[in-house]
């Protein structure tokens, strides 16, 4: 069978990687104030960041256009036999939802839609198996199986530097986010039934990134196949290039790649967020 492979922009794949592997993209969409941008098309994320400091008013995003993923749909299935479509949790986003929506309404476009529950990386770390497994051949049911096996073996925890966007971003309360900026509170941050909540809250950045490295640790001292690992970084590359070659040295068995958070998930964890995900499989451990 031939089989494309659909994701969204909160995936934060390189345009290069992308292509290289037949990829293809829909937008997410950011607003701030009153002009809208593709994310990942016309706006960068080191753009977004410098745009979100002078903004007066919070900026807003929402899902590609249903029109927009039917046409894409719609083109595809004229030279595809089956469509897989991976996109960003549902609990922060409407986009899951409008792909088995059009899969429901259109089946004769084979659209198998895939809701990775998180976003960021390990969604792309999907995407790139899934393109990995339509290449050479497999199914689109056994890609389903092998991406919903990944998700029990994937984690991810983030810190953020400023708790006041995710005040703003509807994510914590205001009396809380003042609270915790007074008293120098950095909450590590997880995904749970799909959406953004706080796992634990530390002062200090140092003891947020050293509880995810304990966390780190306790899942490699158990893991029965090999862990390759990403460090996030929200406009902080350098930040996050340092946190990535202290963790190669602590835990030298791991294989670690450096992202980034771009403009969606930016708008709530904000500038100078670190993150840290990592997937344990034993294929996962080869470059694809």
């Amino acid at each position: 069978m031939k089989i494309a492979v659909v994701t969204d922009s909160t995936a934060y794949l390189t345009a290069e990687t992308r292509q290289q592997h037949h990829i293809h993209m829909l937008p997410l969409v950011v607003n701030i104030g009153a002009k809208s941008y593709q994310e990942e098309i016309d706006l960068a994320a080191e753009d977004f960041y410098s745009l979100m400091k002078s903004a007066e008013d919070f900026p807003k995003s929402s899902q590609p256009a249903v029109g927009a993923m039917y046409q894409l749909y719609e083109e595809l299935a004229k030279e595809h036999d089956a469509i897989i479509s991976i996109h960003l949790s549902s609990g922060i986003s409407g986009t899951y939802q409008n792909a088995a929506a059009l899969s429901r309404e259109y089946p004769e476009f084979n659209i198998h839609p895939f809701d990775s529950e998180i976003s960021c990386y390990v969604q792309a770390r999907f995407v790139l198996e899934a393109a990995r497994l339509a290449a050479v051949g497999i199914g689109p049911e056994q890609i389903m199986a092998r991406l919903e096996h990944m998700k029990k073996r994937s984690r991810a925890y983030f810190m953020v530097d400023d708790l006041m966007n995710l005040q703003r971003g509807g994510r914590l309360s205001g009396g809380a986010a003042v609270i915790g900026s007074i008293m120098k509170i950095k909450p590590v941050l997880h995904f749970s039934d799909k959406k953004i909540v706080v796992f634990e809250k530390i002062r200090t950045n140092a003891r947020a990134l050293r509880r995810i490295e304990e966390l780190l640790g306790q899942a490699a001292s158990k893991a029965d196949y090999p862990i390759i690992a990403t460090v996030i970084h929200g406009n902080i590359p350098e930040k996050g290039q340092a946190w990535l070659e202290h963790l190669q040295q602590e835990f030298p068995d791991i294989r670690f790649e450096l992202s980034y958070f771009g403009p969606v998930i930016g708008t709530h964890l904000g500038e100078g967020a670190l993150g840290l995900t990592w997937t344990e499989d034993t294929e996962l451990s080869y470059p694809i």
